[in-house]
């Protein structure tokens, strides 16, 4: 079965743990975490035409909603407010079969522009 012809047969999305278990029609499958798919959105404001922005302080993201779109993707709404990702079935085979290579060069690339994955917090200052 070439990447073209791959499908998602099953997508749980366990919103304790904040993992998508995703099943394909070649049999395998896989677990991703919000975190990770939030990071890698195949949206044109996160991949930027070829020159992806790195995104930070998503470790605590969470997915509010999955969509269908067609019969070839779907759609994820994140807590963030980030909702123009269209993941296609072919993009989600190559994130699952990637994932560890990729994982590593986020950290790498966090490390490198001193960011980090935690959450930001606001902090209000009162002048005395």
């Amino acid at each position: 079965m070439n990447q073209s012809e791959i499908q998602v047969t099953r997508l749980h999305y366990h919103k304790q743990s904040r993992v998508l278990d995703i099943q394909f029609s070649d049999q395998s499958q896989t677990s991703l975490t919000a975190e990770f798919l939030r990071v890698f959105s195949p949206s044109a404001e996160v991949r930027r035409h070829g020159n992806p922005v790195l995104v930070t302080n998503k470790k605590q993201v969470n997915i509010k909603q999955l969509s269908a779109v067609g019969q070839y993707a779907v759609k994820l709404v994140f807590d963030d407010g980030h909702n123009t990702g269209i993941y296609s079935w072919q993009y989600l085979h190559q994130l699952a079969t990637n994932q560890t290579v990729l994982w590593q060069d986020y950290l790498q690339q966090l490390s490198a522009a001193n960011a980090n994955r935690e959450a930001s917090i606001a902090i209000k200052f009162k002048p005395f």
